[in-house]
């Protein structure tokens, strides 16, 4: 054999052999998310907030152009070069210093809203779906979604000048101050092919506070799930408050893949068998020692393999 004949030997069954990588990859069902389409994976923002009015002067000194943001696609990894795998659950508290950008009410950049307010934006629209649950089993509606943080229509009666009552019909509205907290669920894989851990997040839920009565406070439930990479498209359009530099500012994607956020560790797959949260075995600061137990562990798992 010739060493032309050699040389497209080797490419063509390099070829054959990437084109039947490809197709071995597992996939999601096709679906008309976000991100199964390269056209929409990104772009500029667009109003969010139903009483968010834009400027009808040019509101500022600088000339801006139009800012287009798209999402940095992920490297697929093979399963034959995962290494090590764990599941892990965090929690992002807002009411943290770093994680303030959660609370900015809001500008031209981010939608005029908070970013529960981008996520349920999107929901409105039907961009994304939310899910009941951590493993997307049963989607929600809109109104499901509502009807779990906005109370139901109330008549109250009114006494009017002359003693006669009236009764009105009190409306209550979503209040995205009641969002303190988000819950992670991302996979923590060493991947040989690149030669470190790579965290990729699979799900994001907000948790809204629930109230008494008499306002106390009763307890954080999750208000929906989203499956993450149907998430990113639509987070790729709007931009994070820099508390530094309003000209140098990252997109929602970029926010979450760079690890902006701080967070605590609430359940993991290492070591428990059981898939207990961390609060069912240890309480009060005992729950977070263990947390950063969990995430001493996990910096020492990639740490060791470079370690002889």
């Amino acid at each position: 054999m010739s060493v032309m004949n050699k040389i497209k030997f080797f490419l063509l069954t390099g070829a054959v052999g990437m084109s039947l990588i490809s197709q071995a990859q597992p996939g999601t069902p096709p679906s008309t998310n976000l991100s199964a389409d390269p056209a929409v994976s990104g772009g500029a923002a667009t109003i969010v907030k139903e009483d968010w009015k834009p400027s009808l002067r040019r509101d500022g000194a600088i000339d801006r152009v139009e800012h287009n943001n798209y999402v940095t696609p992920w490297q697929p990894i093979r399963e034959a070069d995962v290494l090590w795998k764990k599941r892990v659950w965090r929690e992002i508290d807002t009411r943290q210093k770093q994680n303030f950008a959660f609370r900015y009410p809001g500008d031209d950049e981010t939608g005029g809203g908070m970013y529960i307010e981008i996520l349920m934006d999107a929901i409105r629209k039907g961009l994304i779906t939310a899910f009941n649950d951590d493993r997307f089993t049963q989607p929600l509606s809109m109104e499901d979604v509502m009807s779990r943080v906005v109370k139901p229509n109330d008549t109250l009666p009114v006494e009017l000048p002359d003693g006669s009552i009236e009764y009105r019909v009190i409306t209550y509205g979503f209040n995205p101050d009641q969002i303190t907290k988000y819950r992670l669920k991302e996979d923590w894989i060493f991947d040989k092919n690149v030669g470190r851990m790579v965290v990729r997040i699979i799900g994001i839920a907000p948790y809204f506070d629930r109230t008494n009565e008499d306002g106390s406070f009763r307890g954080s439930v999750p208000m929906f799930w989203l499956y993450y990479p149907d998430v990113r498209a639509y987070n790729a359009r709007f931009e994070v408050y820099n508390p530094e530099n309003d000209v140098y500012r990252m997109n929602w994607d970029d926010f979450f893949e760079k690890r902006v956020f701080a967070s605590y560790i609430l359940k993991s797959t290492l070591d428990n068998p059981l898939q207990e949260d961390i609060k069912n075995y240890k309480r009060g600061i005992d729950a977070m020692y263990e947390s950063e137990k969990i995430r001493e562990k996990l910096f020492n798992i990639e740490h060791d393999l470079w370690v002889y």
